[in-house]
């Protein structure tokens, strides 16, 4: 340990999507934020730092330096803080893990990919326009989709999950924490196996 040279420098980006404000906390598309929240509890760090647009906090996953951030310019604009800090730090975009929301997978469903279109997403549509890549690998935490075809997707999102469908999403965001350093030290291939 004494004879490791730090650069301070990050050789991953970790991402949590997410808008900011008390209005959007326990929602559908905080799952990012949460699963990030959970993190920081198991491993002790502190988000204390607003850089990149975003709130970071740096910690030690799967053996690499990673930056963690919680982007406060509001999902549609996630790209903006993502893309800063790639360019700083030089990270290319398979080393930029992002946790998301969706809605395509049922509540408390976990899917990671390697990489792949934004869905629908607008957080991960802005991501990709800012890398100019969507080779980033992601988890997905599925939060469902409303029973009624008229019901509008952005009041889903931005609403609270059902009484049944918290104990799911809780598990799926334990699950999404266990991923984070799997995906980082074993790589998505490993990862997939062992939580999709």
């Amino acid at each position: 340990m004494f004879f490791k040279r730090d650069s301070g420098g990050c050789t991953w980006l970790l991402v949590g999507l997410g808008n900011p404000g008390a209005k959007y906390e326990s929602t559908r598309h905080n799952m990012g934020f949460l699963a990030l929240d959970r993190l920081a509890d198991q491993q002790g760090f502190r988000f204390n730092k607003l850089r990149f647009k975003a709130w970071t906090a740096t910690a030690v996953l799967g053996g690499e330096r990673v930056l963690v951030m919680k982007p406060q310019t509001y999902m549609n604009l996630s790209g903006e803080a993502v893309g800063e800090a790639a360019r700083f730090y030089k990270i290319p975009p398979e080393r930029i893990l992002v946790i998301s929301d969706d809605v395509a997978l049922p509540a408390g469903k976990l899917r990671i990919r390697a990489q792949g279109s934004a869905g629908g997403h607008n957080g991960l549509k802005n991501i990709i326009h800012y890398l100019g890549s969507d080779a980033f690998p992601r988890i997905k935490v599925g939060v469902g989709m409303p029973d009624h075809p008229d019901y509008d997707m952005v009041d889903w999102v931005t609403g609270r999950p059902a009484a049944a469908d918290e104990k799911p999403l809780m598990e799926a965001l334990d699950r999404a924490v266990e991923a984070i350093p799997a995906v980082i030290r074993d790589g998505v291939a490993a990862a997939q196996s062992r939580f999709n």
